[in-house]
Order: structure tokens, then sequence, then C-alpha cells
């Protein structure tokens, strides 16, 4: 059997002390020149030392490994998030765990009793919002956590969080429909059980009223994807149907696009459409999609800046991080002015 090579095999190689040998390997340079750099380096690719971290998170009281329990990977937004935080931890030498919860609080709950079990450092959490004790325990434990998108209420203490700014978003998407004449305008979301859908459908309101417009509750849908099909043919088939749509995420775009494909309808000309969301390719779709989005990398940096902060025991404030969106205007909206 091969003899484990030792830092004390590196440092002999190198000629340089072991606790040289362990300052570069915790990346700690500022006395130590670059030939002295070189040679570790050379000494660790010839023998194959292999760090044992196990020790070193033993004797850090750290695993510089963190977990990310999502709410629903397939969201493009999601993905654009958890690739800026694996990208932010791995400039720390930190590694990330990625759980997704499907929206269900009790898999959620496994997953962060799970990820403290293996002493993960800190979580980012995209919340379904159910597990209020546990948050509250974490809170008391004093145990690193971000929330993600979602805000949560009703809870003892403070987290901090990484959200958008959807209320508003969705109501300049809806005041730039309104300007391009439409006066029927509907929204899709799915159901309204978290804080973003929840948001984008007060802004969807919030515009028609300070437009001095009627809000009509036919004009709003809040369902199941598997119950869309049937909510949009409903939607349609009324007197006055819309001429413009917000589809409320990614998803529900999906959906919107079955309907609009098996009816034919031809946009902009039939119905103008915007998307809440950062969907791939919107920009050399045929036509174009006019999108709201969201500064994904910004805000998953964002996050894991803070937690890295708690778990370094560094000053954070521990508040609410709100991000603006933008209404990136392209093909699929249409004036409606006669």
């Amino acid at each position: 059997m091969m003899q484990k090579v030792t830092m004390l095999d590196v440092a002999k190689a190198a000629n340089v002390s072991k606790s040289t040998v362990s300052q570069y390997i915790n990346k700690r340079y500022e006395y130590m020149g670059e030939e002295t750099r070189k040679k570790i380096k050379e000494a660790i690719d010839t023998l194959g030392y292999q760090p044992n971290y196990l020790a070193r998170s033993l004797k850090q009281k750290r695993t510089s490994m963190i977990g990310i329990i999502v709410a629903n990977i397939m969201h493009r937004f999601s993905t654009e998030v958890i690739r800026a935080i694996e990208d932010y931890c791995h400039s720390q030498d930190i590694h990330a765990i990625i759980c997704n919860a499907d929206d269900d609080p009790d898999k959620e709950k496994k997953y962060i009793n799970m990820l403290k079990a293996k002493q993960v450092d800190g979580l980012i959490l995209f919340p379904t919002g159910a597990n209020t004790s546990l948050y509250e325990q974490m809170i008391k434990e004093e145990y690193p956590v971000v929330i993600m998108d979602r805000k949560i209420h009703d809870v003892k203490g403070k987290i901090p969080s990484v959200v958008a700014n959807n209320q508003e978003a969705t109501k300049q998407a809806i005041l730039h429909l309104l300007e391009l004449g439409h006066k029927h305008i509907a929204i899709i979301t799915e159901p309204l059980t978290i804080t973003p859908r929840i948001e984008r459908v007060e802004g969807y309101k919030e515009a028609l009223t300070s437009a001095n417009m009627p809000v009509n509750e036919s004009m709003i849908i809040n369902c199941k994807k598997a119950d869309m099909q049937k909510a949009l043919e409903k939607l349609f088939a009324a007197d006055n149907p819309p001429t413009a749509l917000l589809a409320g995420n990614d998803l529900v775009f999906i959906e919107v696009q079955k309907f609009i494909k098996q009816h034919g309808f031809n946009i902009p000309n039939d119905l103008s459409l915007i998307v809440y969301d950062n969907i791939p390719y919107a920009d050399v779709a045929t036509p174009a999609v006019t999108t709201i989005s969201q500064p994904a990398f910004d805000m998953g940096t964002k996050a894991a800046d803070l937690l890295i902060k708690q778990i370094l025991k560094e000053k954070i404030a521990y508040e609410e991080y709100q991000y603006e969106c933008e209404l990136i205007i392209r093909e699929t909206t249409l004036s409606h002015l006669s």
C-alpha cells in the first residue's frame, strides 16, 4: 500500500518549513515570496499531496461547506442564483451542497436538519414559509442563514434576506401595456402561496388603480400549472378577452405558449405578452420576448457574501436587501391604440 503523502513531505521537497506549507494551503501568502509559492506548488503537484480537510475543519471549527435549499430548481432564476452563489463560494474556497425542496415544507425541513447534521457552516434558503419554528430555532442558535427570493412573515427575530422588487416591477410592466392602449390586461400566476406571486398580483392591481382603470378579478388567474389550459380557455372565451397578458414566471410562460400555439394566436398582433422572469434566448426568439429581468447574479452574489460574513463572525445588517428589476421591451408587446 502506498504511504500517504504528508505536509512534512511537501515541506522537505520544497525545502521550506511545515508552517510555510500550511500557510500556502490556507492561502495566506502575505509573507511568502513568489519563488517559495512556486516551489511549494511544484512539490504538491509532484508528490500528489491532498490536504486533510477533515483535520483542517476540526482545527478551524468549520467545514468550509454551505447548503443551498432551493424551492424549485426548474426555474431559470433559481439556477442563475445558484450559479452565482457557487461561483462566489468557489472564490472563497467554500463548497456548496444544493438541495431541491420542490416547494414541499416536509422536504425542506428534512434538508435543513440533514445539512445541519452534516455541520455545514450555513444555509441559503428559498423558503416554503411553512417551517416557522425551524427558522426561529436557527435564529435562536445564531446559525448563519440567508433568505433568498421569498419573504417569511411572523418569524421572531431577524434573518437577512435578498429579494426582488416584485410589486414595483410588475406595476411598471402593466403601466407599459396601458400606455400602449391596452384596456383588457390579464395576469396569470401559480397559486398565491409565496410572496413573489402575491406581490406581482398586487403590482398589477396597483398599476390599474393608479391609471383609474377597474380591476377585473376575472382577468387574474392563480392556479396550478395543470389547470392553466382550462383557465386560459375560460379567460379567452369571455366577451372581452384580454389583448395583453403577463405570465407570472418562466414555467407559467411555457403553459401560455402551449395555449398560444394550440389556438393559433399571432403574437403580438392578437395578444401582447410580457414574461416575469429571466428566460433563456428571449432576445433571439421569434418574436423576441418582452421580459421583466431579475438581477439573479447580483442577488446570488449578495446572498453568498452575507452568509460568509456571518460564518466569519463579521458584522452585517440583518435586513431586507431589495433589488430592482428591469423591463426589457422587445417584440411581443405592440401598440393597441386605435
